[in-house]
């Protein structure tokens, strides 16, 4: 992206171990520097817990401060992985637990139809793949590919490019 000259920042998701809801200033500041930036909202990239924590900041804000939501292996209705796990994220990402449920209980479902997910049947982390869809949005698999691996195909970042257009 910085070599077409198309501003972009990337966030990391800390604490490591924290709860989700700890992510929401840090994408806050990123998408107000993009905005002040460039002057319109921004496509956002996720991966994996990310869009979780996106969709967790876009649910506090005005529809109009995301131009398009991309999400690549984001366990938007848990993993069954998240049991043998203690961290307050890892709770949050149990199948059908109370923070999943409050999330989908404060969005706008209507935002769905600008947003894209990848997902894929190798998905070595979100088990099982459908809970990486999302009702509404544009639901893409990826073909052969485990979860951290996705980020590097070229089918997210040929979306991405397409709504920057």
């Amino acid at each position: 992206l910085h070599a077409r000259g198309v501003p972009c920042i990337a966030v990391d998701l800390e604490p490591v171990f924290g709860s989700i809801d700890d992510c929401v200033p840090a994408i806050d500041a990123a998408v107000r520097r993009l905005e002040a930036t460039t002057g319109t909202a921004p496509v956002i990239v996720a991966h994996s817990m990310g869009g979780l924590a996106v969709r967790r900041w876009w649910a506090e804000h005005r529809d109009e401060r995301v131009h398009h939501l991309i999400t690549i292996a984001s366990p938007h209705h848990g993993t069954v992985l998240a049991q043998f796990a203690l961290s307050p994220n890892t709770r949050q990402m149990r199948r059908d637990s109370r923070w999943l449920q409050a999330l989908a209980a404060r969005e706008d479902v209507r935002r769905r139809a600008r947003v894209t997910c990848f997902y894929g049947h190798c998905d070595n982390i979100v088990v099982p793949p459908s809970t990486a869809a999302l009702a509404g949005a544009d639901n893409r698999h990826l073909t052969g590919v485990a979860h951290v691996h996705m980020v590097s195909r070229d089918e997210p970042w040929q979306a991405l490019l397409e709504h920057l257009a």
